[in-house]
C-alpha cells in the first residue's frame, strides 16, 4: 500500500486520498447493520451526540484486503460493503489566494517544458534572491502596516528562514509538479466538481475531546485489574471506561465499525489506538510496545489557536513531558510536524529533541498544491506559506546497538519535499508511510501522537484519534449481495 505517485531526487508527489482508500475499509454488511438498514450511496449518521455512551464493534471476517474497484466475491457469504473517503475533501482546484502570474509554477502554458521551467527558475536565482525576498517582503509588509509597527523579530526570523529554503521548495516542487502533469495525476485545467458538495455535518467527531476530559472523573481502575489491550471482536460492546483505560486493537485483516456516543467510526485492519487526554498516557505505556517510528503533530500554541475553539493547545513544557524515551525503540526515528513559526522550530531542535536524547538529522517540507499543480498560497505570502516543516531525528543510545539497527537502512537525507493536494479538513496531514519506507526496515512498529485518524500497521494516540474515521467522512463504493 503506497501513496507515492512520483519519486524524484527532490522528494515525492503523494496521493493522500488514494492512501486512505487503500486502507481496506471493507465491512461485512450483515454485521455492520444488523437491523437490516439498507445502505444508500451516501452515508449518514443514524444517531445524535446525546445518545448513551457505548462502544460497539462489528467486523467482516478475516481475509485478504481487496483494493478499490475489486469485485467482492459474495457467493454463500454475507454481502460486503466497501467505504471510500469522500473525494470532495480533496477537490482543491484553485489556490486559496491567487499568486501573481510570474509566481505560478507552470504559468498556465501548455507548452511549458522542463527546460523552460528551469530557465525561469534560474532567472529568479540571478535576481539577488535573498535580498529580493527578504527586502521586498519587509517593504511590502511595512507599506501594508502604515498604522502599525514594523515587523517584529519573529516575522523577520520567518522571512530569513524562508529565504534559505525558498529555492529548494520552488525548484523541487516544480520538478515534481511537472512529473504529475506528464502522468496525468495533475491537470492544468481542473473542472469544477459536478457533483453536489455534501456539507460536513456539525456533529462529526463531536465530544471526543470532551469525553476524554470527562474520563478523568471516572473511578480509578486498579492496575492489577486494568487490561493492557482490548482486541475488537465481532459484535462486542465495550463500556466507555474500558475504552479510555486501555489500547483498543483491531488485529484482523478486515475493517470494523465502532460506535461511540451514538456515532460510528471506521477502524482499519491491523491498527490500534488509544483515545485519551495527555494526562492519561499510562495505558499506552502499559501496551508495552517499543516503536521504531514516532510521528508527532503537537497542537502548537499560537494567536489564532488562542482565539479559536477548534482545538486546545499545549505549552512547550507540556510537550516536553510526553514520554517519548519510554516509547522509543533503540535508533527510533522521530518525526515532528512544526508550524512556520521559528519559535517552534528552534524549540524542537534546541530543546525538545535534546530533552528526549534525539539527534536532529533533517528538515523536510510538506508542500501543498492544487490539482493543477499551483501552490495553495503564494510562495512568498506574508500571511500563510504553502508549506509546513517536518523535523526528523533519531534517538541516541548504545552505539553498538544503534549501528546494528542502522545496517541495510538508507541514511535520512538532509532535505526532501512531500508534495500533495491537501485535504480541506483542518489538520489532516498526508501519510508518511510511503515516503519513510525506504529509510526503515520492514515490519517496524509505528506510533503517531496527537493523531486524528488511524492507519493500518500503526498505533495512534490522541484525544481526537477517531475524528477523521467518522463514517460520515466516507461514502459507500459498492454493496453487493
Amino acid at each position: 500500500m503506497m501513496s507515492v505517485v512520483h519519486r524524484l531526487t527532490a522528494g515525492w508527489l503523494v496521493d493522500h486520498l488514494s492512501f486512505i482508500n487503500q486502507c481496506g475499509y471493507e465491512i461485512c454488511a450483515s454485521f455492520a447493520y444488523p437491523d437490516g438498514v439498507t445502505l444508500d450511496t451516501s452515508v449518514t449518521s443514524t444517531r445524535d451526540c446525546h445518545s448513551t455512551c457505548t462502544f460497539a464493534a462489528t467486523s467482516s471476517s478475516d481475509g485478504p484486503i481487496p483494493g478499490p474497484g475489486d469485485v467482492i466475491e459474495t457467493e454463500g457469504k454475507p454481502a460486503k460493503t466497501r467505504y471510500v473517503f469522500r473525494e470532495e475533501f480533496f477537490n482543491v482546484s484553485k489556490p486559496h489566494i491567487a499568486a501573481a502570474p510570474e509566481e505560478q509554477l507552470w504559468q498556465g502554458c501548455p507548452e511549458a517544458s522542463l527546460t523552460e521551467l528551469k530557465a525561469s527558475s534560474n532567472r529568479e536565482e540571478h535576481q539577488e534572491e535573498t535580498k529580493r525576498v527578504v527586502g521586498d517582503s519587509v517593504a511590502s509588509a511595512r507599506k501594508k502596516r502604515k498604522r502599525k509597527c514594523v515587523l517584529n523579530q519573529g516575522e523577520l526570523d520567518a522571512l530569513q528562514y524562508h529565504s534559505k529554503v525558498r529555492k529548494l521548495i520552488q525548484e523541487g516542487t516544480l520538478h515534481l509538479v511537472q512529473e504529475g502533469l506528464k502522468s496525468g495525476f495533475l491537470h492544468r485545467t481542473i473542472a469544477e466538481p459536478s457533483c453536489r458538495k455534501n456539507a460536513v455535518p456539525g456533529h462529526i467527531g463531536c465530544g471526543l475531546a470532551e469525553l476524554c476530559e470527562m474520563a478523568k472523573q471516572l473511578p480509578a481502575v486498579n492496575e492489577s485489574d486494568r487490561q493492557a489491550v482490548h482486541v475488537l471482536d465481532d459484535e462486542t460492546s465495550i463500556p466507555e471506561q474500558d475504552l479510555l483505560s486501555c489500547v483498543t486493537e483491531n488485529s484482523s485483516n478486515g475493517a470494523k465499525i465502532v460506535e461511540l456516543m451514538g456515532q460510528k467510526y471506521l477502524v482499519p485492519p491491523k491498527s490500534s489506538f488509544l483515545l485519551s487526554d495527555i494526562s492519561c498516557l499510562q495505558p499506552l505505556l502499559n501496551y508495552k510496545k517499543k516503536y521504531d517510528v514516532i510521528v508527532i503533530d503537537p497542537p502548537w500554541e499560537n494567536k489564532s489557536v488562542k482565539r479559536s475553539s477548534r482545538y486546545s493547545y499545549l505549552s512547550s513544557w507540556q510537550i516536553k513531558q510526553i514520554p517519548v524515551p519510554a516509547l522509543a525503540a533503540p535508533n527510533c526515528l522521530v518525526v515532528t510536524w512544526v508550524t512556520n513559526r521559528q519559535k517552534h522550530l528552534h524549540f524542537v531542535k534546541d530543546e525538545l529533541y535534546p530533552h528526549w536524547s534525539v539527534k536532529t538529522l533533517a528538515e523536510w517540507h510538506w508542500v501543498k498544491i492544487t490539482g493543477a499543480g499551483e501552490f495553495v498560497f503564494p510562495l512568498d505570502s506574508l500571511h500563510k506559506k504553502p508549506y509546513e516543516v517536518l523535523v526528523l531525528g533519531r534517538v541516541q543510545g548504545d552505539v553498538k546497538q544503534t549501528l546494528r539497527k542502522s545496517e541495510d537502512v538508507l541514511p535520512i537525507p538532509e532535505h526532501k519535499l512531500i508534495v500533495s493536494i491537501p485535504c480541506s479538513l483542518h489538520s489532516h496531514k498526508p501519510p508518511l508511510t510511503g515516503v519513510l519506507a525506504e529509510f526503515l526496515k520492514p515490519d517496524v512498529e509505528c506510533l503517531e501522537l496527537f493523531a486524528r485518524n488511524l492507519q493500518p500497521g500503526w498505533t495512534s494516540w490522541g484525544n481526537e484519534v477517531l475524528k477523521f474515521q467518522h463514517i460520515d467522512y466516507f461514502t459507500v463504493l459498492q454493496n453487493e449481495s
